[in-house]
């Protein structure tokens, strides 16, 4: 795994161990940020479901102020922090381990001035959609409801055979890569 573009291009990330993530392959990620790269200069970014930080990462290069990283797993965890300081971004980079939903749910946090984000990675395990549905809809009223930017964008990653309606935010765009589903969600 590597950053494919900005001011790290190049740079090799360390991938996720097992099967706990899903990397996105490169030509994936050139076509998603290809999308996002007019949004990315000067924003403030959320990974969440972080995995290993691919995505965070890759907006820090592209030009992102910040980026917040969201991740229970411990082993991605290591393998996150590590990235972060391989690559020398501690000061624009912060993690949050441990349960996202009570996370985005604590009344403390809807009043952060660090928890208003551009660009939200919402790249759930695929089978939250099965099994936590109602988690993920619960998650889009809060991103919708505090924590998106105004003209922000949501990239909700999901199996192609899965679909999930998010009433508090509207798909504005959709792609489909093989097996693999990104929506791109706004308010």
């Amino acid at each position: 795994m590597r950053i494919i573009a900005g001011e790290l291009r190049g740079r090799p990330i360390l991938a996720p161990q097992g099967n706990v993530t899903r990397p996105v392959t490169d030509r994936v990620k050139q076509s998603l940020f290809d999308i996002l790269a007019p949004r990315l200069p000067e924003s403030r970014v959320a990974d969440c479901f972080a995995g290993t930080g691919s995505m965070g990462l890759e907006c820090l290069s592209r030009g992102a102020t910040h980026a917040t990283f969201f991740e229970a797993d411990r082993s991605a965890l290591v393998r996150l922090r590590q990235n972060i300081a391989d690559l020398d971004l501690e000061k624009r980079a912060r993690v949050v381990p441990g349960d996202l939903f009570r996370w985005f749910a604590s009344p403390g946090n809807q009043h952060d001035p660090q928890a208003r984000w551009d660009v939200i990675f919402l790249d759930p395990p695929y089978r939250f959609l099965r099994e936590q549905p109602e988690s993920l809809r619960q998650l889009a009223h809060h991103f919708a409801t505090g924590f998106l930017a105004p003209a922000g964008v949501v990239v909700f990653r999901h199996d192609a055979k899965d679909t999930l309606s998010l009433p508090s935010l509207h798909v504005s765009d959709r792609r489909e890569y093989g097996g693999m589903t990104i929506e791109f969600l706004a308010m």
